[in-house]
């Protein structure tokens, strides 16, 4: 037997509940299902029978069309009055959709790569290239990748200071050197005012 003390004078939060999600409320439930395992609850309430079954099959199946949707209309209070069998039984399913797309997606890579292996033995040497260019692309692999490499070089406040003063005396250096010589105007074949004035 379970023995709760409520705590009297604690200010309940206006924020929404964090298991906003069918997949975190499922998991949430689970969790709970299996504390009160421990402290009693009968295996047998777990089982599911036929229409538990069909309500699971029907909880998926909507969710998998439009997890949007799904997560407005079963909300938690409408998901905390399943029966135990039905919450274990949407969270096991979902559970299992999501490993059996790593899986399925691990075996199209595989079946793809020996794929293309095959095709590496071909008669026509059009597809054995295209065959081993895209093996070589695999990123396993990464035959034919562009790979761009930076290299950052930490320098301390001082150095970078000296560097400057070092490059600033030299621009003033070199502006000391320049000679700077008037040219006339007329030279350059722009009218001066004075030129105006003469004509």
């Amino acid at each position: 037997m379970i023995t709760c003390t409520p705590d009297i004078g604690v200010e309940m939060p206006f924020t929404p509940l964090p298991y906003a999600e069918l997949r975190e409320r499922a998991a949430a439930a689970c969790a709970t299902i299996e504390v009160l395992k421990e402290h009693g609850l009968p295996e047998e309430v777990l089982e599911p029978d036929a229409a538990d079954r069909a309500r699971i099959a029907t909880i998926v199946n909507s969710f998998a069309e439009d997890e949007a949707k799904t997560n407005e209309i079963l909300t938690t209070a409408k998901f905390s009055n399943l029966p135990p069998a039905v919450l274990v039984g949407v969270h096991e399913t979902l559970k299992d959709f999501s490993h059996a797309v790593v899986k399925q997606a691990t075996q199209i890579r595989h079946l793809v790569t020996n794929k293309l292996i095959l095709e590496t033995s071909n008669p026509d040497p059009r597809v054995r290239i295209k065959a081993l260019e895209l093996l070589g692309k695999i990123s396993d692999v990464g035959l034919f990748t562009d790979r761009s490499e930076v290299t950052v070089t930490h320098r301390s406040t001082d150095d970078l200071k000296s560097n400057l003063q070092e490059k600033l005396a030299l621009l003033r250096k070199k502006a000391n050197e320049i000679e700077i010589t008037d040219v006339e105007m007329r030279e350059l074949g722009v009218k001066t005012v004075q030129d105006e004035a003469q004509q």
